[in-house]
């Protein structure tokens, strides 16, 4: 087997050993300062492991090295070395053990990587269990705090019981054709002529899909997403919510291509995943019209965000998946601007209320600059990122209207969530304008200037980075999407 194939998993994993290993002999007041080795290990190993990729594709038992691992591996690694910086910025409000929380970040990046290239049921289910398990411990890292011990709970019971509902997914698939790998099932699939089986399968299928729609916080499996995001530390929250929701994306996909092709011209599928997209987008857009909270109303603003991502699911086709790729390209950049600057307003006032917004603009441009544009950006107005993931969704629905019925409802839903998301959306920026500060003590919201930690600052300028080149320049990323989705599902059939 090379092992050459697998350089970037055994290396995140062998940096997050190492993290801890260094913490033993690190003195209390710099342990905060082994983010900067996490974020270096992490790009380091990104270089190398590229560096080796020949562009072919290599399957090793169950694993899949090919354009679309790569592509998420590298979605990844980004998400994790920008919540690697986020989390040394929100350092001080760790009573102790920051150590480990970068290494743990590094455990479930490792997780993901291999949820990228996952090709077998066996390698699913690892997968999953590695990110979700780290998550338990991750989401009730402040253990000082009663929300976030609650948080932790509520994420465990609800994670365990998706878990099950997958394994039992798992077993009926495995029963109903006797292979655990994604090429032998879809075999033994078409191979298959006797009723009750493929009844069985089926069933199996939904039920995997189901246990996955719980890491997308897709209807009816996103209960837990306001709650959990709320008490969570907000470097964890920004990166369930960018680098948990993608890898459950990729395992869809994957499943959905490399299993599932004699279940693509089915109407049945194409109904249940037009449907939850529909409800979750109605849902999340709904249930944030009335948010307070900033990160319960990102909460709710990221399950609306999984209902578009479902869209271009629905189609079943590789242009459905390129704008699946390119929409999330410029969602992590657009969710971790938000979260920082959240993370930095809400350090001061200890408080998560919209009203700590007021007069942002005038207590650090930055960041009232990268809350706006990234807000923008969610809100899907051009040119930014969001505007053309959001266009590149709808486009590719719009093209299989003609061969899949039924799309219309599901293009007015969401049409109708984009218009429901702008009221939202510009609260927030209103109140960073023009907020009165009406949950502030004071009489007026204050105007001393707000400082934006060093680690942070990067974050944000990154993401502006992202928000904007995307938005402005998007073939280069819709090119690699491309590559990576070019016979996901032609190549299946």
């Amino acid at each position: 087997m090379d092992l050459s194939l697998i350089s970037l998993e055994v290396g995140v994993a062998l940096l997050g050993l190492l993290i801890l290993l260094i913490d033993l002999w690190t003195p209390e007041e710099r342990k905060k300062h082994l983010g900067w080795l996490a974020t270096g290990g992490l790009a380091a190993v990104f270089c190398y492991s590229f560096s080796t990729f020949d562009q072919g594709d290599a399957i090793i038992n169950g694993y899949s090295k090919d354009a679309l691992a790569v592509y998420f591996q590298g979605f990844f690694v980004m998400a994790a070395i920008l919540v690697v910086l986020l989390t040394m910025s929100y350092a001080p409000r760790i009573r102790s053990g920051i150590s480990e929380l970068y290494a743990l970040t590094c455990f479930a990046l490792a997780g993901m990587t291999f949820a990228a290239g996952a090709s077998s049921l066996v390698m699913l289910f690892a997968a999953v269990e590695l990110i979700t398990i780290t998550f338990y411990v991750l989401t009730s890292f402040e253990r000082h705090r009663l929300r976030s011990l609650e948080s932790g709970i509520k994420y465990l019971i609800l994670g365990a019981a998706s878990s099950a509902i997958m394994v039992f997914g798992i077993a009926l698939i495995y029963g109903s054709t006797g292979a655990l790998d994604y090429h032998e099932i879809n075999r033994a699939a078409l191979a298959s002529t006797e009723q009750p089986m493929q009844l069985l399968f089926q069933l199996g299928v939904i039920m995997v899909l189901s246990g996955l729609a719980f890491k997308l916080a897709a209807v009816p499996f996103q209960l837990w997403v306001p709650d959990v995001y709320q008490g969570a530390p907000t470097p964890v929250t920004a990166f369930l919510s960018s680098g948990s929701k993608a890898a459950g994306i990729v395992l869809m996909l994957r499943l959905l291509a490399e299993a599932c092709p004699s279940l693509m011209d089915e109407e049945w599928l194409r109904q249940l995943l037009g449907l939850m997209a529909a409800a979750t987008i109605l849902y999340g857009s709904l249930c944030a019209l009335r948010q307070r909270n900033l990160k319960r109303l990102l909460g709710y603003s990221s399950i609306a965000s999984a209902g578009y991502v479902l869209l271009g699911l629905v189609v079943l086709n590789n242009t459905g998946a390129q704008a699946v790729l390119f929409y999330l390209a410029g969602y992590i950049f657009a969710v971790l601007a938000a979260f920082t600057v959240i993370s930095v307003v809400s350090e001061e006032s200890d408080d998560e209320d919209i009203s700590i917004l007021a007069n942002l603009h005038q207590r650090s441009p930055l960041m009232a600059v990268a809350l706006t544009l990234s807000i923008v950006s969610l809100a899907g107005i051009p040119p930014l990122a969001g505007f053309l993931g959001k266009f590149t969704l709808l486009r590719a629905v719009f093209e299989a209207m003609e061969t899949i019925p039924g799309l219309p409802w599901i293009i007015g839903a969401a049409m109708i969530g984009v218009v429901i998301s702008l009221y939202y959306y510009f609260g927030v920026i209103r109140e960073i304008y023009w907020g009165t500060g009406r949950f502030w003590e004071e009489k007026k919201p204050s105007t001393e200037p707000l400082d934006c930690p060093r680690t942070a600052e990067i974050v944000l300028l990154m993401c502006l980075f992202g928000l904007i080149g995307l938005g402005l320049f998007p073939e280069p990323m819709l090119s690699l999407a491309g590559e990576a989705t070019s016979n996901l599902f032609s190549a299946s059939r």
